[in-house]
């Protein structure tokens, strides 16, 4: 048998057990990517990759799940490498969704059809090392010495593992708290200091409800469970967050989880927030229409944020809150990442290496980051000028930056790494809705969320050790 068709077998399994866990895994399908919706190179960035034909430029196809205002931002980044240098030409393909992304890259897999380079969502991470399908990035950084020095160092702790960095960080968020000011100066609220623990969150939100107005409203998504979580301190998963060894079992009835999910319950009960369901986007709507006064979501929303409140309320941003008393944790970085697959040549793998070179140069990351919102991964992007008119004009999106270089490095702001982190997100959902629609009680409802984790947990290594 050779080596193609030894490692077609476990991509195989690993893609028959990843859909018939997410097939049967509880719970809302819809997507909850967040969003908020021109460079040259520099010197000295000219590609080193010699053409497999002369004369001809080394073609790599990318596949990525960039829409609207980011796939247009993203598409232009490419157009400039194209044009900056002769030896790399990019081909940036939209796959759709994350989800379906994946999808059609475990279809493609060991087929000429395959991309070079892929963007991978961050639950995605342990799946792909799993794949064995994959050149580590480490490869290409140390081969050539190249200086990951000026890289954020909270966004590159996500992606590494065995000390090895296995993706580049692309686009990067972690969540925050969206308030109203206007509605805090009326409710009798200083909107220079918003509430930074569950207690003060609960309590501003009582003061905000009004007649057709309500406090608060926090969408369904099992990405903030996993960040409040993180942000005391708290692993989802055993084995150091399936840091330090594979996963076997899910964290998510922990104690510090019951709390979570009894307090968001009680202000529900309260009548201090309201319910709107699994979609970030109805949240986000209802926030900009005045319709509640707090909200959570990405950094990556702020500027469609921003925009859509113009002339109506100004905006105010915050930490992600956390219970008083709990002085441990911080954010997990959320988005995604670019992988280079090692089913293609040697001349393409270096070829994406080039170009992810060119993405993580500060003035690329600055143009990125200014018209999207995500977080550029290099320090250096800040040193731009446009960074700094960006600040400037956003002054909210300071609270994003802060938050992200004040996180203290841990097992669990480092975050949780499973083969089926997108089923156990769902079944994360799945139990907020039954706590939330009064179907089971904080305890019972993650006792058995976690249960099922644990279940496909232990279903998906079985397969991989095959």
């Amino acid at each position: 048998m050779n080596l193609k068709a030894m490692r077609r077998r476990p991509m195989a399994l690993l893609f028959i057990v990843w859909m018939m866990l997410l097939t049967s895994a509880c719970g809302s399908t819809i997507s909850n990517n967040a969003s908020s919706d021109t460079t040259k190179a520099t010197s000295g960035s000219e590609p080193v990759v010699e053409s497999v034909k002369k004369n001809e430029p080394v073609k790599v196809v990318w596949w990525h799940s960039m829409s609207g205002e980011l796939g247009k931002t993203l598409d232009q980044l490419v157009s400039d490498f194209n044009s900056s240098q002769q030896a790399v030409q990019v081909e940036a393909v939209f796959q759709g969704t994350y989800d379906e992304s994946l999808n059609k890259l475990k279809a493609a897999m060991d087929s000429e059809s395959s991309p070079t380079l892929m963007q991978v969502y961050e639950i995605g991470s342990r799946f792909m090392i799993d794949t064995k399908a994959v050149t580590p990035i480490q490869t290409f950084i140390d081969k050539e010495n190249y200086d990951t020095t000026s890289l954020e160092p909270n966004i590159l702790n996500y992606y590494t593992f065995d000390n090895q960095l296995y993706s580049m960080p692309f686009n990067t968020s972690n969540p925050i708290l969206y308030y109203n000011k206007d509605a805090f100066k009326a409710a009798g609220l200083d909107p220079e200091n918003p509430p930074t623990t569950y207690e003060g969150v609960a309590k501003a939100a009582k003061a905000l409800t009004t007649e057709g107005k309500s406090g608060a409203s926090f969408a369904i998504y099992g990405w903030f469970m996993e960040q409040l979580l993180a942000n005391q301190g708290k692993e989802l998963i055993d084995n150091g967050n399936g840091r330090t060894s594979p996963a076997t079992s899910s964290l998510l009835n922990s104690e510090a989880a019951v709390s979570t999910l009894t307090w968001w319950k009680q202000m529900l009960d309260d009548k201090s927030i309201i319910n709107l369901g699994r979609k970030t986007d109805d949240t986000k709507k209802a926030f900009a229409a005045g319709q509640i006064a707090m909200t959570l979501d990405s950094t990556a929303s702020l500027r469609g944020i921003v925009s859509s409140t113009k002339g109506k309320f100004e905006v105010g941003t915050a930490f992600l809150p956390k219970p008083e008393g709990s002085n441990e944790g911080g954010v997990v970085v959320g988005g995604a990442s670019l992988w280079i697959m090692n089913n293609r040549s040697q001349e393409e793998q270096q070829g994406a290496w080039e170009f992810i070179k060119y993405l993580a140069q500060p003035t690329t990351q600055a143009n990125w980051h200014i018209n999207t919102g995500y977080f550029p991964i290099t320090k250096k992007a800040y040193d731009e000028q446009n960074v700094k008119d960006n600040l400037a004009k956003y002054p909210q999106f300071q609270t994003a930056v802060d938050q992200l270089h004040q996180t203290k490095p841990s097992l669990s702001t480092q975050g949780a790494v499973m083969g089926v982190f997108p089923e156990a997100r769902q079944l994360t959902e799945t139990a907020i809705e039954e706590v939330l629609n009064n179907s089971k009680s904080p305890r019972e409802a993650l006792n058995d969320a976690a249960k099922a984790i644990t279940s496909k947990i232990q279903e998906y290594n079985q397969t991989v050790s095959k």
